[in-house]
Order: C-alpha cells, then sequence, then structure tokens
C-alpha cells in the first residue's frame, strides 16, 4: 500500500471522537495534517501529541463549518503551509436526533447547516485545487442513518443521505479528474455525539438499548485504508457497523 509521507490532510471536527482519531490514523501514515474545529485548545494538544509521537507537521485552524470563511481560510492555510491539499475529511457534524412532533426545529436547521452546508463549504474551498493539480482525495462521513431511517433519526437521516449523495455525485464527476472521493459510514460510535440530544423521549428510548458501539479508532481505521491505497484505486464507499453480541 501507499502511504501518505509529505502528503497534506485537513480534518474537520479533529477536536475530539472520530475526526481526533482520524488525525493520529493520518499522521502514523506520514501526513501532514490540519486540524479543524472550533475548540481551538483541543486543537493545540492534539497538534502537539502528534508532532511529537508522529514526527509530522500539525497545523490548527480554529474553523466554524458552517461559515464558509473559515473554511475558505482553512484551506489557505493549509496551502500556504504545504503547498497542496492533498486530502480533505469532511467529518465535522452532529447528531441531535428528535421525534418530529417534538418539533426541534432549531436542531433540525443546526444539523443541515453542519452535516450539509459543512460538508459543502469544505468541496467548495478543497476542490479547485485539487482539479487543477490533477490530484487529492475528498472523504466524506456521513453515516448508517445515510442508509436506512429509524424513529427520531428523520433529519438526521435527510442530512446524511444529502452527504451520501454529494459522494456518489461528485465520485461520477470527478472520476476522469484524478481526484478520489470516499463516502465512511459509521453504525455507532462511542463519541460525545449522543451527549448533545436533548429530546427526553430520544434519551429514554436509548435506555431500552443494550448494544456495544464502536470506537472511534475503528472508523479512523476504515479512513486511513482508503486514504493508502494506490493512487488508481478509488474505495467508494466503506459501511463499518458494530456486531450484535448474543
Amino acid at each position: 500500500m501507499a502511504t501518505l509521507t509529505d502528503k497534506s490532510a485537513i480534518i474537520t471536527g479533529a477536536s475530539s471522537g472520530i475526526g481526533e482519531a482520524i488525525a493520529k490514523h493520518l499522521a502514523a501514515e506520514g501526513a501532514n495534517v490540519v486540524l479543524a474545529a472550533r475548540r481551538s485548545e483541543r486543537l493545540e494538544e492534539l497538534a502537539q501529541q502528534i508532532e511529537k509521537e508522529y514526527n509530522v507537521a500539525a497545523k490548527v485552524a480554529e474553523t466554524d463549518v458552517t461559515n464558509r470563511e473559515d473554511v475558505e481560510n482553512l484551506v489557505k492555510l493549509t496551502k500556504d503551509s504545504f503547498g497542496s491539499v492533498d486530502l480533505l475529511v469532511n467529518n465535522a457534524g452532529v447528531m441531535l436526533l428528535s421525534f418530529l412532533k417534538n418539533d426541534y426545529v432549531d436542531e433540525w436547521e443546526q444539523m443541515v447547516d453542519v452535516n450539509i452546508k459543512g460538508v459543502l463549504f469544505g468541496i467548495h474551498a478543497a476542490l479547485p485545487s485539487m482539479i487543477e493539480q490533477e490530484s487529492g482525495h475528498i472523504i466524506n462521513v456521513s453515516s448508517v442513518a445515510g442508509h436506512e431511517v429509524f424513529p427520531s433519526s428523520t433529519v438526521y437521516s435527510a442530512t446524511k443521505y444529502a452527504v451520501r449523495a454529494l459522494s456518489m455525485g461528485m465520485e461520477k464527476e470527478l472520476s476522469r479528474s484524478g481526484v478520489r472521493v470516499t463516502n465512511i459510514s459509521p453504525g455507532a460510535v462511542d463519541t460525545e455525539l449522543t451527549d448533545h440530544i436533548t429530546d427526553g423521549e430520544v434519551l429514554e428510548m436509548f435506555k431500552d438499548h443494550s448494544m456495544e458501539p464502536l470506537e472511534a479508532k475503528d472508523i479512523a481505521r476504515a479512513v486511513a485504508y482508503a486514504a493508502t491505497q494506490p493512487d488508481y484505486v478509488n474505495v467508494n464507499e466503506v459501511i463499518v457497523r458494530p456486531m450484535h453480541k448474543k
């Protein structure tokens, strides 16, 4: 397999969970990483850890993916620091599950802004450079909820179906451009995403579920697998689910 030595990788939502694990795995493959999220203090700590452990460069960009200018500046920082944008991982996302009847419209809007517009802004900022250099890789983190819908996931699933549709359309449009596209769909993962759910009925429903979730590093391995394939190999879709133990 190819390695990512001297390549640059942007990871959004890198301050915790899946994004943090992805950053470490790509750094372990030799990539210089640009860590993007709103919590800059956590990013600074992660950058120091990555540079010490993996002997690569790690830059920090305080970024709100719902702000187009922030994302444009993120890509500019990457190009100024490393000369190119070789890998963009659109990982930032929120999962505010709620039942439609409970009318959490502000949370619906937040999910649309982060999960869809945030991905689009990343594509907008990074894709022109990748097309110009005739190489690059965009990895979008969708969800198993982008393949099926369950009660309370209706709006969240709609946003993740959108991410998956974007990935599918990009792959078709860019297949001759040198730019690769991968859609990663995690199942249940042990991260802080569920901590932000406010619908009491959803929280009560979750009490009856006894499934051991995946770890963030399980998804990071899938990302690293797709990213380290030879240039002529495009891994379009990876679905990662936890096993249901007896």
